[in-house]
């Protein structure tokens, strides 16, 4: 089953599907080991991974398996991020969000909005029922997030992650629909 990557348009960002025109953007953010510091794979040093993760944002909306989406500020275009559902499972009703920031958007609320936008799509266009998302235990920016979008902290994988010989545990948020307030 096919899912149209949507576009989507809050007050200061505009989500939107991927092209190979962000390759260079994706591999700047992704090689940043002080962005990636709480990821769950190393900092990459291969510029065709961003070829690839670019490619794979594709065909994760013709597997239909979730949508990912390049995030942009609305005034000059400039490349902030992007923001994900995957896993998406129409059976089951429930999806995972993730989301990647360069360290130039940070604090300024781009997460959140962003991830809102996202949120509403899925809830209203999919159907979902439950929205999970993974954050490391030490990534306190990043379950703020989640907190202020509704997420209800879960548990806790321990030991979850080991990258470059770190280990590291991650707390899981869930969402549900009855919890996500119309109009949000």
């Amino acid at each position: 089953m096919t899912l149209t990557t949507p576009t989507l348009i809050t007050e200061r960002l505009r989500l939107r599907p991927f092209t190979d025109a962000d390759s260079d953007d994706v591999y700047a953010l992704h090689s940043d080991a002080h962005v990636l510091r709480y990821w769950d794979s190393p900092p990459w040093t291969d510029r065709a991974r961003s070829e690839q993760f670019v490619a794979r944002s594709r065909a994760m909306a013709e597997e239909g398996s979730g949508a990912r989406l390049a995030i942009e500020l609305g005034t000059d275009g400039t490349f902030v991020g992007w923001c994900s559902l995957s896993r998406w499972n129409p059976t089951y009703r429930s999806a995972a969000l993730g989301y990647c920031f360069g360290e130039t958007a940070w604090g300024h609320g781009y997460a959140t909005e962003a991830a809102r936008a996202v949120l509403a799509w899925a809830f209203g266009t999919l159907d979902l029922n439950r929205v999970q998302a993974e954050t490391d235990t030490r990534n306190l920016a990043s379950a703020r997030v989640l907190e202020k979008l509704g997420f209800q902290h879960e548990g806790t994988l321990r030991e979850d992650c080991v990258v470059d010989g770190v280990v590291s545990d991650s707390w899981v948020y869930g969402l549900l629909r009855r919890e996500w307030p119309d109009g949000q």
